[in-house]
């Protein structure tokens, strides 16, 4: 079974939290004693777990980066729903999708998984051809949603959002042209948020295969926010209409 890498407190607390018999070796750096360190090795022992001492060079040849915060794991994948179709037959509420077309930046992709853990999406969809997989940046900067939500990437996006239609699931594109802004729409229904890349937006495609566009509105001297950020906002209020 192959093994990926995890870096950073977030990351690796969460899976400790979550997932702790996927840990497979959990290196930290023996010179930082630290309180964050103290309370995360505190974590590990309650969780039954052993470390492996070492020093800055190690873990950054490991990982790959500087940013490991002196903590590093090996892991086994997190069992998830195997597709798209187990989870949504899974759900006993509306579903609420974030939809990613031409995200190709980890950062963003991190960031936008943090942003739906919080807001309770219920999974993330992305096309193979215009998107990053999860690697160990982007758990890095999902600070431990990517082991908390689920992430499908699918080879036919628009015949995915025609598949999501079937179920009765509402496709909602974001765009700067849109009729109408985003607190003008009932997102209490079955929901799927597209966003697309920053500059581009959603290809042509993805666009004519939604059920309805909407804007966010920009009251400053900037045309758009960046994609998670956007994310953010309209999971958000489609959290905020679920809960009034």
């Amino acid at each position: 079974m192959s093994l990926k890498l995890l870096f950073g407190f977030h990351a690796v607390t969460v899976r400790l939290k979550v997932a702790p018999k996927t840990i497979r070796e959990l290196h930290v750096d023996a010179s930082r004693r630290d309180q964050r360190m103290k309370q995360f090795l505190a974590k590990v022992e309650e969780a039954g777990l052993k470390v492996i001492e070492s020093d800055d060079d190690h873990l950054q040849k490991l990982c790959g980066t500087h940013r490991h915060q002196g903590v590093v794991a090996r892991v086994e994948a997190v069992q998830q729903a195997r597709s798209l179709d187990d989870l949504l037959d899974s759900l006993s509420e509306p579903p609420l999708l974030l939809v990613l077309d031409g995200v190709t930046d980890p950062h963003n992709l991190g960031a936008c998984l943090r942003v739906a853990d919080g807001a309770g999406a219920h999974a993330v969809i992305a096309p193979k051809d215009h998107a990053v997989g999860i690697n160990a940046t982007v758990a890095k900067v999902a600070s431990g949603a990517a082991e908390t939500v689920p992430y499908f990437m699918v080879t036919n996006l628009a015949r995915t959002l025609k598949e999501l239609k079937e179920r009765d699931i509402w496709i909602i594109g974001t765009s700067d042209d849109a009729p109408h802004g985003l607190y003008d729409v009932d997102l209490k229904v079955p929901t799927a948020i597209v966003l697309g890349a920053e500059g581009d937006g959603m290809r042509q495609l993805t666009r004519k295969n939604c059920d309805d566009l909407v804007s966010i509105p920009m009251m400053g001297s900037v045309d758009s926010l960046n994609v998670s950020v956007a994310s953010g906002v309209c999971l958000y209020e489609a959290r905020r209409q679920r809960m009034a």
